[in-house]
């Protein structure tokens, strides 16, 4: 039910108006109504753009322009996760916990962890195999948010010569296959291997 209906709804029992369709005062209900519609949209709108939680489109724009570069995501979802951890990083984001966060946070598919070593980091990749595509995007954006004192190795996961052969114990089970060495780049491992 528009503000049309209502106005008539809530004007009707005094007796003033007579709301006859096509008449003066059914036009002007009509007319206050879709005004108010109109402004209730807007409202709306601007409510649910305002909060990251519930932004979708011009709200998310709106935050991204604060950051130097956009997040790492593919979903609604993962964008507004990735902006709540960029809009987090301030001074004391530097803990390895802190860093961990805002990296998954961002949608990138990555861990750090500490090597033991002054001021060096690793960085992996465990839910890919060999080195995830678009790898040189995902290191800049890494490398913009751990801190610039910090070496980055990065480590990535192959599969052994004795997974590759489990996977294909003859050749002709590779060519039948028509895999390719990206193709064993990311073969998984067996349940229990790693």
């Amino acid at each position: 039910m528009g503000y049309g209906s209502y106005y008539r709804e809530l004007l009707e029992p005094l007796g003033l108006y007579a709301f006859a369709e096509g008449g003066l005062s059914a036009a002007e209900a009509d007319a206050l109504g879709e005004a108010m519609d109109a402004l209730l949209e807007n409202l709306d709108a601007t409510e649910r753009e305002a909060t990251l939680a519930t932004a979708e489109d011009a709200g998310l724009s709106s935050y991204e322009a604060l950051l130097p570069f956009r997040p790492v995501s593919d979903t609604l979802a993962s964008r507004r996760q990735a902006l709540a951890a960029l809009l987090r990083i301030d001074g004391c984001s530097f803990t390895l916990d802190a860093l961990q966060a805002t990296l998954s946070g961002c949608g990138i598919p990555a861990t750090v962890s500490e090597t033991g070593e002054h001021f060096v980091v690793e960085v992996r990749f465990p839910e890919h195999r060999g080195i995830p595509q678009g790898f040189e995007e995902i290191a800049r954006r890494i490398g913009e948010i751990l801190p610039c004192h910090l070496e980055v190795r990065y480590v990535y996961q192959f599969p052994t010569w004795g997974q590759v052969e489990a996977a294909y114990p003859l050749w002709g089970d590779f060519e039948d296959a028509e895999a390719d060495w990206n193709t064993l780049e990311r073969l998984e491992p067996e349940e229990g291997e790693q």
